[in-house]
């Protein structure tokens, strides 16, 4: 849908009068997966594509949920929007937000609220953290909150965290409300310091592959991962007075790797350490504009993501090595929790049809499923875009 037919729809189903228009993005991870609870550095950046809200105040003692996407609408009363609704439905996101400038003294009046998206829902793109930073940045301004926006990547990831009931971490709301166009953000998850880093690989193009997988098993695996690092961690603190696995580098591990029994939670470190080190070798590459260094990066982490961590699966193997297989490409990653989502590609412009063409009959040939790309055209994180009358 347009954006002038979305207008148009929010005036129909609500009726006349003036509301205000917000745009938050999705995400993608560059590189740098699963090192953020572990003490280390990741590389996302926002998208073009995204969340879009419109919103006005209203006389009524309701807040009226709808979206253009699917058939799908709720009302809420004013004395219950602190709490969840049942079947983990979409309105949680958003309702999970307003329940936390509730607490944070904001008094509600009725409210019409209209999204679109155009980010893949379970794709890992962060459709969630979207969703809760373009409802953060609209109550904010709707009510004059006066928060700054890395309060409200706090209030959002809370949100998430406390009212849905998903133990992520805050790289995809950091990502989402700190976006800068043409940057990706060497972002420390733990400390929240950051820097903005250009992403000016001329002649190359960002590409993200959906495999259509949706991530069935990335819940209970993330957990099983997490787990299994702070056993490792528990283990190399007989040596090495640590918190985090990524304080330390390959030498260090190598001398002290026979504190943990040879298996898969020795892989696991050896993954963690290993992709914290390509994170900070990344950002120096971005920064010299090498795209074949950044594209050879991209393959080692993958590499390490599917033999080391072991996380990525039938689909997202079989994309990356087909991607791998198209002239101009320099590299292919998964990116995101992993089993099933997206890939994340570096391929030259002028080879973009032919990408598109190769892999999505390649893909479709081994996995009976037809895939989707999409340009990743980095941009700004969430804010106003414009007030509308109708």
């Amino acid at each position: 849908m347009e954006l002038k037919e979305f207008k148009g729809e929010f005036f129909n189903r609500y009726g006349p009068g003036k509301a205000i228009m917000f745009f938050s993005p999705g995400r993608v991870n560059l590189i740098g997966e699963h090192t953020d609870y572990n003490g280390g550095l990741v590389l996302p950046c926002a998208l073009s594509s995204g969340t879009y809200l419109i919103i006005r105040k209203t006389d009524a003692d309701l807040v009226k949920f709808r979206t253009v996407n699917f058939d799908d609408k709720n009302e809420i009363p004013l004395a219950d929007l602190d709490k969840k609704l049942d079947g983990g439905v979409w309105i949680n996101y958003p309702l999970g937000v307003i329940a936390g400038f509730k607490k944070r003294g904001v008094s509600f009046a009725g409210m019409d609220l209209l999204f679109m998206g155009n980010i893949p829902i379970g794709a890992g793109l962060s459709s969630s953290a979207s969703l809760e930073l373009v409802s953060s940045v609209a109550v904010n301004e709707l009510y004059s909150v006066g928060l700054d926006m890395v309060e409200m990547v706090k209030l959002s990831h809370t949100a998430e965290n406390e009212f849905v009931g998903v133990n992520c971490g805050i790289m995809d709301q950091f990502a989402v409300g700190m976006g800068k166009k043409d940057h990706a953000i060497a972002l420390d998850c733990n400390t929240l310091n950051f820097e903005h880093i250009p992403v000016e690989i001329n002649g190359y193009k960002l590409v993200i592959g959906d495999t259509k997988k949706r991530r069935g098993l990335a819940g209970s695996k993330y957990n099983e991962r997490r787990a299994e690092c702070d056993k490792a961690v528990e283990l190399l603190c007989q040596k090495k007075g640590i918190r985090y696995l990524c304080e330390l580098d390959m030498e260090t591990f190598r001398e002290i790797r026979n504190l943990i029994p040879e298996g898969v939670v020795r892989k696991r470190v050896r993954h963690v350490i290993s992709e914290h080190g390509r994170v900070l070798q990344a950002v120096k590459e971005l920064k010299a504009g090498n795209a074949e260094a950044f594209g050879k990066l991209m393959n080692e982490s993958h590499d390490s993501l599917r033999d080391d961590y072991e996380v990525t699966g039938f689909e997202l193997d079989t994309m990356v090595e087909e991607a791998r297989k198209v002239e101009g490409v320099l590299g292919a990653r998964m990116t995101g929790a992993g089993f099933g989502g997206c890939t994340v590609s570096l391929v030259k412009e002028e080879n973009i049809d032919i990408f598109y063409e190769q892999m999505g009959k390649a893909y479709k040939e081994k996995t009976g499923i037809t895939p989707e790309f999409y340009i990743a055209d980095i941009g700004d994180g969430t804010r106003k875009l414009e007030e509308i009358t109708g």
